[in-house]
């Protein structure tokens, strides 16, 4: 059986920190969803998305948690941002998020799941963008 621990540290190392797209190719499964397809090329396709946005991004593993097939990452980036980011043209700005990533490995080792969550917002608000909640307010009935 795989080292899933090791294999998802080596995914952070190599694929977001160190840019070895080669990598995802032995590392992430052909059925693993990724930005508008599977397998190694979508997930890489996120990663580049990323990169042109924040080219000095740096993510810094926090902690780690592997049972069986599934690895959770908590992890913590930084980078400034000097590309488009969705919405957001270039600011030159510095942001540091942190956040979570969920993967699940396939007998072989390979990733077959991919789930990230993160402080979307706090980095938004770095980028200077304002978030304000929807208009119209709550409709729920409150207990």
């Amino acid at each position: 059986m795989t080292d899933v621990e090791a294999a998802a540290r080596r995914f952070i190392a190599d694929v977001w920190n160190a840019r070895r797209e080669e990598s995802a190719y032995e590392l992430v499964a052909e059925d693993c969803p990724g930005l508008g397809g599977t397998g190694p090329e979508a997930t890489l396709a996120w990663h580049r998305e990323r990169r042109a946005a924040f080219p000095d991004l740096r993510y810094k593993i926090v902690d780690v948690v592997a049972a069986a097939e599934r690895v959770a990452v908590h992890w913590r980036a930084a980078g400034t941002q000097a590309g488009q980011f969705g919405p957001v043209p270039p600011t030159g700005q510095v942001v540091s998020y942190s956040g979570a990533t969920f993967l699940r490995f396939d007998a072989a080792g390979r990733i077959v799941e991919v789930w990230s969550c993160n402080e979307l917002f706090q980095l938004l608000q770095q980028l200077g963008v304002e978030v304000l909640p929807p208009t119209g307010g709550f409709s729920g009935s409150g207990a």
